[in-house]
């Protein structure tokens, strides 16, 4: 590999010269979705960490031994067996019981939203209720008879005053595009869908604070900013369809976090609607404000159990001029890591981005997702890395680029390497590694794994499930260095509890004893409720129920999502 840059009227490139890119189209699959449109316990006295529990062992054990109803038999089983879905990774793994507590949909009850929605805002015909209860992996599937769409807060509270009265269960959902079933019903819960409130109500220049209502779309709101000289302190791959009610409900992290931080720090405030349909008005704009506690935090990443939120207020950056974006090769994970290092020492301030995908993602994008090309056709080493810079200095921020690229390229760091030229070719390197999600769906079943984990043990859970899996399943590995967030996908060519026995609770085990997160950025949902014990202790959890008791009494908000069940506590009190 050369060191010496060669300038080229296509891509600037480490060691040679690659084709111009091509100009990417957002997927319209991505669009489709939105709107049907668009760590230890204390064991015996001493700390130990979870994995070497006994006591949590047999605990969980309790909780696996559970009968199944596949995934294929949901919609043919009679109406008694409806009232058990399958709870887990898999749309067969374990099962869990309807809440006898919820009142099963009447007539009177539609009568009754109509006359606070109109026709319009209600919709009961089962053809234009399917897009809603499936999720976009269409891995979760719900029994909803009734999608609900507000234009108002005070709809929204009408219509969780009467569901509270009555004990009708509630899903709120935003663009659908959760990864763990969290937006869709699991039983015959009524949809309250945020997709019609979707007006920007404010925008402040000067301190770059934007309110708007939750319905409206991600991208919708970054091209808005764009055009004031600001941008959304988040980006997503779902962006063409997630709102952002939906990205505050489960505290989205995605490319933009290593730069700006997480959503805990950048809302400023939000209107929520509580159970009880009383709205709750924390709609602040002030950076500063030290007034009691701050309730605004425990609805960020509550998906949606705790309240509905209806309105936000978010601290948006300035749209700085100077993007630089490279797309390197590395031969091994270590490398992928000094390189991280090196680039933090040398870049500073204006890294906004380091993200990683090994060659089983890239071979998998390449494959499934039209419209993405190889930005280093002729490199074949084992890892990539999608390297953005932004600042406001054009020369320097690429001095200070090409400086970073120079000494990693001397310490033997990276083997090659590309740097856009425009636009265009900036968006197809992005293409590859926002591409992998969807390629994954196209390319079998697929087991999602969205895990916080020590560097320099990031990548280590994805060889042992190669070894541990073998020909099975298709294991690759992608996510945000910079962040230590690590995608796990396991793609097989059905779903099959066999193998989520091979999987889980493996993963989680050694999650736990790296002292790692279950969920880094996507949430609990449906899949993970019981999981959330290998990185949250028991009075943490309990402490969690308090809130959820206190705020939603009778349990109707977004019900069998984020916390594991009365049953499944005890089982893990007694084991304990």
């Amino acid at each position: 590999m050369k060191s010496v840059w060669r300038n080229s009227r296509n891509w600037r490139r480490l060691g040679g010269v690659v084709n111009r890119g091509e100009t990417i189209e957002q997927s319209p699959a991505s669009k489709a979705s939105a709107l049907g449109s668009s760590r230890t316990i204390k064991d015996g006295g001493s700390w130990v960490p979870w994995t070497e529990s006994k006591a949590l062992s047999r605990a969980l054990s309790l909780l696996d031994a559970r009968s199944v109803v596949p995934l294929s038999d949901r919609g043919h089983v009679s109406s008694s067996l409806q009232h058990r879905r399958g709870y887990g990774s898999a749309p067969g793994d374990s099962q869990v019981c309807r809440d006898k507590r919820f009142a099963e949909l009447k007539d009177a009850d539609i009568v009754h939203f109509r006359q606070i929605l109109g026709d319009k805002g209600v919709t009961v015909d089962s053809d234009d209720l399917e897009w809603a209860n499936t999720d976009w992996m269409h891995k979760y599937h719900g029994h909803s008879q009734l999608l609900l769409r507000p234009q108002t807060t005070q709809q929204v509270s009408e219509i969780l005053q009467y569901c509270h009265a009555g004990r009708l269960a509630v899903t709120p959902q935003g663009g659908n595009t959760g990864l763990v079933g969290g937006s869709v019903p699991v039983f015959d819960e009524v949809i309250l869908n945020l997709g019609g409130m979707n007006k920007i109500l404010s925008f402040d220049e000067a301190s770059g604070t934007l309110v708007c209502e939750a319905g409206c779309i991600l991208e919708s709101l970054d091209n808005y900013l764009k055009s004031r000289g600001h941008i959304m302190p988040l980006d997503l791959g779902a962006k063409g369809s997630c709102q952002i009610g939906g990205n505050v409900s489960t505290n989205a992290g995605g490319l933009r976090l290593l730069r700006y931080g997480s959503l805990h720090g950048n809302v400023l405030g939000l209107e929520v609607v509580l159970a009880d349909g009383t709205i709750l008005d924390l709609l602040g704009t002030l950076r500063k404000d030290n007034t009691g506690y701050d309730l605004k935090q425990i609805f960020i990443g509550a998906e949606g159990t705790l309240g509905v939120v209806t309105k936000v207020s978010i601290l948006t950056p300035p749209k700085l001029a100077s993007v630089n974006v490279a797309f390197l090769a590395c031969e091994d994970y270590v490398s992928c890591q000094k390189t991280f290092t090196e680039a933090k020492q040398q870049l500073g301030e204006i890294l906004s981005a380091f993200e990683f995908l090994d060659r089983h993602s890239l071979e998998l994008v390449l494959k499934h997702h039209d419209g993405t090309r190889d930005p280093l056709p002729d490199s074949k080493e084992s890892f990539y890395l999608v390297v953005e810079t932004t600042g406001s200095n054009e020369s320097h921020d690429k001095e200070k680029l090409e400086e970073f690229l120079q000494s990693a390229m001397e310490k033997e760091l990276i083997k090659d390497g590309a740097v856009a030229q425009d636009i265009t070719q900036a968006d197809s390197f992005w293409k590859v590694r926002e591409g992998i999600a969807e390629a994954t769906i196209k390319a079998g079943a697929v087991y999602k794994y969205d895990l916080s984990l020590p560097l320099k043990d990031l990548y280590n859970l994805v060889e042992d499930m190669r070894e541990r899996l073998s020909d099975s399943a298709t294991v690759i590995g992608y996510g945000h260095m910079g962040d230590g967030n690590l995608h796990l996908n396991i793609i097989a060519p059905k779903y099959d509890d066999k193998l989520v026995a091979q999987i889980e609770p493996y993963v989680y085990e050694q999650t736990a004893a790296v002292k790692g997160s279950v969920s880094a950025e996507h949430g609990l949902g449906f899949m993970k409720p019981k999981a959330i014990y290998y990185s949250k202790p028991p009075a943490a959890v309990q402490v969690m129920k308090g809130f959820k008791d206190l705020m939603d009494p009778h349990g109707i908000l977004n019900p069998y999502k984020v916390l594991p069940s009365l049953r499944e506590s005890s089982a893990i009190s007694q084991g304990l």
